[in-house]
């Protein structure tokens, strides 16, 4: 499979229009669940990293994307970012990083046996955060599934930027 060239990226084209052209309220509601997320809690890195796992798990090319940028202008180091994909065998998270990265995946990946989060991975995330951080994380984790169907059905343009990110 080859790299699309840049003429091929410039030609990509989004299945729908941007949303806030119909639906103005919108931005008021994305910006309000940014403030909320981005409340000093916990590490912006941490959302972030929490998000770009999200997005592989769902197999969405937009917020991979997205969220490679936005570790990238956060300083985040190449290695780190790769290695989301491979959290658990990766020498790059903290232990609160790692739990984080675990309550993403057992929220977005089925259990045909049980709970997906069961009172042992709540346990060990109550041990990393309290009661604020626990909240902000999992309304990161709600963030970024708000805007999962936006992505994978309506397919903004990977790369660009909010709100040039759609073709029609």
């Amino acid at each position: 499979m080859s790299t699309p060239t840049t003429t091929e990226q410039d030609n990509l084209q989004s299945r729908l229009p941007d949303p806030i052209q119909l639906f103005p309220e919108m931005a008021s509601i994305a910006g309000a669940m940014s403030k909320v997320i981005r409340n000093g809690a916990i590490p912006e890195t941490t959302i972030g990293l929490v998000q770009l796992r999200a997005g592989q798990i769902v197999g969405s090319t937009y917020h991979t994307v997205r969220q490679t940028g936005l570790l990238r202008k956060a300083g985040e180091t190449e290695e780190r970012i790769t290695a989301v994909a491979s959290w658990q065998d990766a020498p790059y998270f903290t232990d609160a990083e790692r739990v984080a990265l675990e309550l993403v995946e057992a929220v977005l990946t089925p259990n045909p046996f049980g709970e997906r989060v069961p009172d042992e991975l709540f346990a060990k995330a109550s041990a990393h955060y309290d009661d604020k951080t626990l909240w902000t994380l999992t309304l990161a984790m709600s963030q970024i599934c708000f805007f999962i169907p936006v992505a994978l059905i309506g397919k903004p343009i990977p790369g660009r930027a909010i709100g040039k990110n759609y073709s029609k």
